[in-house]
């Protein structure tokens, strides 16, 4: 999307809220750059950075959300911004005074800060989102479970039909099976990773599902048990950490990091 041409209804929605005299609530957030990123992400999905924050899972939300809804993406920065708060379907965002005043070491732009911290705290029951918390409180608070995962996709992309399908053990080849299906079906994919063995090639110390990513497609299997043939492996297309990776991984080694998708059809 060029953003000399943005559909004009999109073009409408910046516009207006650039126009608005209400002032914004968040200490770390300028209205000129908000909207200066807004744009940028909506030309642009992989813009979308949860950086050196553990936003994993809102930042695969979001970066859905702005490829396939952005007039709902600029409905829910503008309310936060402006208010702090948004709701829809059964979701309702009430961002904390603490986590509106924190400034600092970000480690991701305001923006991307914004959202992706107003939704991880609303699902957060006992620890609270700051920026410049220690690593290891910051990690924790971070973690977005399978639940949150569908309750975002369901009410917050809008999808009717969610499910999770589990791959502790077995049924990775039923997942892609289901997710290609999904995605041909212009639906939304996150598989649950470990982050280091699936997009790093770094072998763990210990492997764990620790990281939410968005399927893309191009999906292909060759060979290997579930063909009956030898040897096996997986290439596929995802989006993490603000850019697209093209993932190619030995059966074993595709079993031992993927650990489920949620799928929104």
């Amino acid at each position: 999307m060029n953003p000399s041409t943005l559909p004009p209804d999109i073009a409408l929605a910046l516009d207006d809220f650039a126009n608005s005299t209400i002032p914004g609530v968040w200490k770390s957030v300028e209205k000129t750059q908000l909207i200066a990123q807004m744009r940028d992400r909506i030309v642009n999905p992989f813009q979308i950075n949860q950086g050196g924050q553990p936003f994993c899972g809102p930042a695969s939300i979001i970066f859905e959300l702005v490829r396939k809804q952005p007039l709902k993406y600029i409905e829910l920065c503008r309310s936060l911004f402006e208010t702090g708060t948004y709701k829809t379907g059964n979701i309702h965002i009430q961002t904390s005074p603490l986590l509106r005043r924190s400034q600092g070491k970000l480690r991701t732009q305001p923006t991307d800060w914004m959202v992706l911290s107003a939704l991880r705290e609303a699902e957060n029951s006992i620890f609270n989102i700051e920026a410049n918390l220690p690593d290891f409180v910051r990690n924790l608070a971070g973690i977005t479970k399978p639940w949150e995962m569908e309750t975002w996709t369901k009410e917050l992309l809008g999808y009717q039909k969610v499910t999770y399908h589990r791959t502790y053990f077995s049924g990775e080849f039923q997942a892609l099976q289901a997710a290609t299906k999904a995605l041909q079906n212009q639906g939304v994919v996150f598989p649950l990773v470990t982050a280091d063995g699936f997009l790093r090639a770094k072998t763990p110390f210990l492997a764990l599902p620790n990281h939410w990513i968005v399927l893309l497609g191009n999906i292909s299997v060759q060979g290997g048990e579930w063909l009956d043939t030898e040897p096996g492996k997986i290439n596929l297309d995802v989006y993490s950490w603000g850019k697209q990776y093209r993932i190619h991984l030995p059966e074993e080694d595709f079993g031992n990091y993927f650990w489920g998708v949620v799928i929104g059809e």
